[in-house]
């Protein structure tokens, strides 16, 4: 979803979103660009509580990974970092309990509250980086620390770090050629298939770069979202079918 990264949207439009899709609907919701590259992480904990109140709770279940970008020009800042992801809710719960703190520009168009059902299931939350100041150790085991994802942003342009930080992994797929337009060939297809296939098996992959030298956290199995943004040429929904059915054939092989 990426509408509330321009803007707060409304609790009715979160509950239509809702009622519109399946049950097994999974919504990402994309970072308010108002925190990460306006305040660019300074004095967010109003706008964040601002975010959390827009009508996200909504969703319950279906309410997916939250990605937060940072623009290309934004270095990396352990202490800024730091105290922005000690901010985050971890749980339905927390971000109720977050969300209440909004300030008065959300009175009359807030929505706080949590089913009881809901209230313990996790928040999950991922970070793309664009600049090549993060490509460090430090960065790395800061994500581990609050279980926090890495981006696997596939461009020309930033650094694409394959590190594991978490019990899932989320990946942007840009256009490996051409930023935003470049679509992805049998081949390439085919790659991406593979890695996919290993991140959901808890496996590491070794044909990527690694800000770091120690491997993630071990699982048995890990969720992965993976996303075509290369939509310029209208090739990201061809890419996601091509994918998914090449998944789909190597899973019958290796079974």
């Amino acid at each position: 979803m990426n509408g509330s990264f321009y803007s707060l949207q409304r609790p009715l439009s979160f509950q239509s979103w809702n009622t519109e899709t399946p049950d097994d609907f999974v919504f990402s919701i994309k970072g308010s660009r108002f925190v990460t590259h306006i305040r660019r992480l300074r004095e967010v904990e109003s706008p964040l509580a601002n975010f959390f109140a827009q009508g996200l709770l909504r969703f319950g279940k279906k309410l997916g990974p939250f990605l937060w970008q940072f623009p290309p020009n934004f270095s990396f800042d352990a202490e800024r970092f730091d105290n922005f992801f000690s901010l985050l809710p971890k749980t339905h719960q927390q971000a109720s309990d977050f969300a209440a703190n909004h300030d008065r520009r959300m009175n009359g168009r807030a929505f706080v509250e949590v089913d009881q059902a809901n209230k313990n299931l996790k928040l999950r939350h991922a970070v793309e980086i664009r600049h090549a100041s993060f490509v460090c150790e430090e960065f790395i085991a800061l994500l581990r620390k609050y279980r926090i994802a890495l981006v696997v942003a596939d461009t020309v342009e930033w650094p694409r770090l394959m590190d594991i930080a978490a019990d899932f992994m989320y990946c942007r797929l840009h256009g490996s050629e051409q930023l935003y337009a470049s679509g992805y060939d049998s081949d390439a297809i085919d790659v991406w298939a593979k890695r996919v296939l290993a991140w959901s098996r808890g496996e590491e992959v070794a044909d990527g770069t690694k800000a770091s030298t120690k491997n993630g956290p071990k699982r048995s199995s890990r969720d992965v979202f993976v996303y075509f943004d290369n939509d310029m040429k209208v090739r990201a929904p061809f890419d996601a079918q091509s994918l998914e059915k090449r998944i789909a054939d190597l899973e019958r092989f290796h079974n």
